[in-house]
């Protein structure tokens, strides 16, 4: 007889319980089906929830899913699930075998603080094609001329397809809506499995602490009661790789991404950029309750 499965809650990307994106988490998940993942999600309700292998022989099998379906690749509930090992077994390396590739991940203790940083698979940058930009533009209400033409819209990967708008207006950022229903049924027409995302680049040059480019995020994410994901580490990878290959930093770099304020959320991630392969995204976790 079988052994009903621990259920974690973590809160990603930040160190308040309150703040950042929570993840469900389910270690030595081995014994369960998709059907029993899939019916998990919903329970715990969240954006993602993580089912852990024990990793035993090798790496750790890694699936993810939303109240929804399941989702190729999920980067904080990547980030909860490693800080959630590493309270348990140690800080180090894991790699977590997932349906979109390995994907390795380095723990460490900073300023007594857990923190964990996943490196991408191979990111790539698709062209938008104009039919789906207006469809984004009409979803959202921004018009076209309020996009940063420093950035332009694109399709980027790094385990999840993310369309990515980065609107240099403000005021268009902040008070953007859209309808949950219409953005379910576009991202599901276009097979976009994660969020839609929308960037709005900050003006100051960053800190001593983080140099670099600074944007807010916003991320649209209709899945059950949620609308908008508070921090999105697959997006922040995939902007990792977008900016790149747009030629908009000069590798090595380093870019930092605030986002959940708009839902009272607030979350940090950070985004290191090499010359070449992955992308780098990493941030604090800590356990909800």
């Amino acid at each position: 007889m079988t052994h009903a499965p621990e259920i974690l809650r973590y809160a990603a990307f930040t160190s308040d319980p309150a703040g950042g994106n929570p993840a469900g988490i389910v270690l030595e998940a081995d014994d369960l089906d998709d059907v029993a993942m899939l019916r998990i999600a919903g329970e715990i309700g969240f954006a993602e929830t993580a089912f852990i292998s024990d990793g035993a022989a090798g790496p750790r099998r890694v699936r993810f899913f939303s109240p929804h379906a399941e989702v190729p690749f999920c980067g904080h509930a990547t980030v909860a699930g490693a800080i959630a090992i590493a309270e348990r077994e140690g800080t180090g390396h894991v790699r977590f075998s997932t349906p979109v590739g390995d994907v390795d991940i380095e723990t460490s203790e900073v300023d007594g603080a857990l923190r964990a940083a996943f490196t991408s698979v191979e990111p790539h940058v698709e062209e938008m094609p104009a039919p789906v930009l207006d469809a984004l533009l009409g979803l959202t209400g921004i018009p076209a001329e309020a996009l940063d033409e420093r950035h332009p819209p694109r399709i980027a990967f790094a385990g999840n397809r993310h369309p990515v708008l980065v609107v240099a207006d403000e005021v268009y950022f902040d008070r953007f809506a859209f309808d949950p229903a219409e953005a379910r049924a576009l991202m599901d027409e276009h097979g976009w499995p994660a969020t839609i995302t929308v960037l709005h680049r900050l003006p100051d040059a960053g800190s001593d602490e983080h140099p670099g480019l600074r944007f807010e995020a916003r991320n649209i994410f209709p899945v059950g009661a949620i609308i908008e994901d508070p921090a999105t580490g697959a997006a922040a990878a995939a902007v990792g790789g977008y900016l790149r290959a747009l030629g908009a930093v000069e590798p090595p770099a380093r870019v930092v991404i605030r986002q959940g304020r708009h839902v009272g959320r607030p979350s940090e991630l950070v985004v290191d950029i090499p010359e070449r392969g992955g992308t780098v995204v990493s941030g604090t976790a800590v356990p909800i309750g």
